[in-house]
């Protein structure tokens, strides 16, 4: 199976065949007003929509394609602690003190998964457990070091395990050490997000899907025009990540090259027996190895093996997809080599160059929420609630990650792609070894 666009990837996603849309929101037309206008209609445009509404502001949200469409539709369901850019790079450009803090705070983003489950009873097949997994002696020893110092300098418990010991909580022979925390989990992400969608609308807040921004005039007021209407709004919130460059020059040029847009893919195996599941990884937790290009991957409630770890660089869907995919479950589960794919997905995800989140402002009344780099299912909906205190007055948190430095990735338009591609290159064979 080879699929060259992101449209026709979606069509084969377990995700969507898994849950019943309701009917598309209609676009935006004519002339409306807001206290504040969001961009994007995934987990970050949605938890800033409901965060604000909560605190008795009008909000307009527009949706170029359909709510939760891009990452916050067909990701790989974990909601993990921390950031991938790890806590050094946080220690490093703020320090101990503030590092903590952003450490509690994605402790915070967990816990605000749940609260929302629970106050929108949001059904999303929510798991607790996580398991991070090393394939060599060499990463088994970085993983354990960083278990240690989460321990020691965040108060963070992981259970590490190695040798034959891990089969208990993986029966894979990839593996040779991994670390077991309770507080990271999975959950179904489509369902998660329509569920924040329905959330937010009972809240009071306008969705309108296919309703692309093309442009931005900046002041006092902001105005936001699609190709049908125009939204005036006191402040803006653009949360659309890396789609946003494909909206033009004319919404998020200053922030755009901070950000690459990177194509990431899963798939989703037949049914498998339960008992089997049980057995290959008995607390039923999401996992994910600690190589720099990584596979991760859990079972669904239906108990199928959902299986991402193929990232392209380019524009391209990788070649051979299906088979290559396959035979890395298979080296993961041998048991599980030779059983059926039935569904294929991906797109683009966002990173920024310090694998760090970019968060801050353009103006004074124009937000931005970008560069979760594979950590967005719980780092978004903190970012929403952080924007959400910033546009009311309280600015604190939010200015944790707005102090954070991020630089553009190299290479200008024509060549940060090559650029990247070669790093990346580089990554794998270390990988490798």
């Amino acid at each position: 199976m080879l699929l060259n666009s992101d449209t026709q990837l979606k069509q084969h996603s377990y995700y969507e065949a898994s849950v019943t849309r309701a009917p598309s929101a209609p676009p935006l037309q004519g002339a409306h007003s807001a206290d504040v206008l969001v961009v994007g209609a995934g987990y970050a445009g949605l938890s800033a929509a409901i965060e604000l509404a909560q605190r008795g502001l009008s909000v307009v949200l527009l949706e170029a394609d359909r709510v939760c469409s891009g990452a916050s539709g067909r990701n790989g369901g974990q909601a993990i602690v921390g950031y991938a850019s790890g806590q050094e790079t946080l220690e490093q450009q703020l320090g101990r003190a503030a590092a903590r803090q952003a450490w509690d705070l994605s402790l915070e983003a967990i816990d605000l998964i749940d609260q929302r489950i629970a106050a929108f009873k949001i059904d999303c097949e929510r798991v607790a457990g996580y398991l991070h997994v090393a394939d060599s002696p060499r990463k088994a020893r970085a993983l354990a070091a960083e278990v240690q110092r989460l321990a020691r300098d965040y108060g963070f418990s992981c259970d590490f395990v190695s040798g034959a010991d891990l089969q208990g909580q993986i029966q894979s022979p990839r593996y040779c050490a991994g670390a077991f925390d309770q507080t990271s989990g999975h959950l179904h992400p489509l369902k998660y997000g329509l569920g924040l969608a329905q959330a937010a609308r009972s809240l009071g807040v306008r969705i309108y899907e296919h309703s692309p921004v093309i442009d931005i005039k900046r002041g006092a007021n902001l105005q936001v025009y699609t190709a049908a209407g125009v939204v005036t709004a006191k402040f803006g919130v653009l949360a659309g990540n890396c789609t946003l460059g494909e909206y033009g020059p004319r919404v998020a040029a200053e922030i755009a090259p901070r950000i690459m847009p990177v194509g990431t893919y899963m798939v989703a195996t037949a049914r498998l027996d339960p008992a089997l599941c049980q057995r290959l990884i008995p607390s039923n937790a999401a996992v994910c190895d600690n190589n720099f290009v990584l596979d991760y991957f859990r079972f669904s409630a239906d108990h199928r093996l959902l299986f991402g770890g193929r990232v392209s660089y380019t524009t391209r869907t990788p070649a051979r997809l299906e088979r290559v995919m396959g035979a890395r479950i298979g080296q993961v589960f041998p048991q599980l080599g030779q059983v059926p794919i039935d569904y294929l997905w991906g797109g683009f995800v966002d990173i920024s160059m310090n694998r760090a989140p970019d968060f801050g402002r353009l103006g004074d009344n124009l937000y931005y929420l970008q560069g979760f780099s594979g950590h967005g299912v719980a780092l978004t909906g903190l970012a929403g609630r952080l924007v959400a205190e910033a546009i009311a007055g309280q600015a604190g948190r939010f200015d944790v990650f707005a102090r954070l430095r991020h630089r553009a990735f190299p290479g200008g338009a024509l060549l940060r792609r090559p650029s990247l591609a070669l790093g990346m290159l580089y990554y794998r064979l270390r990988d490798a070894f």
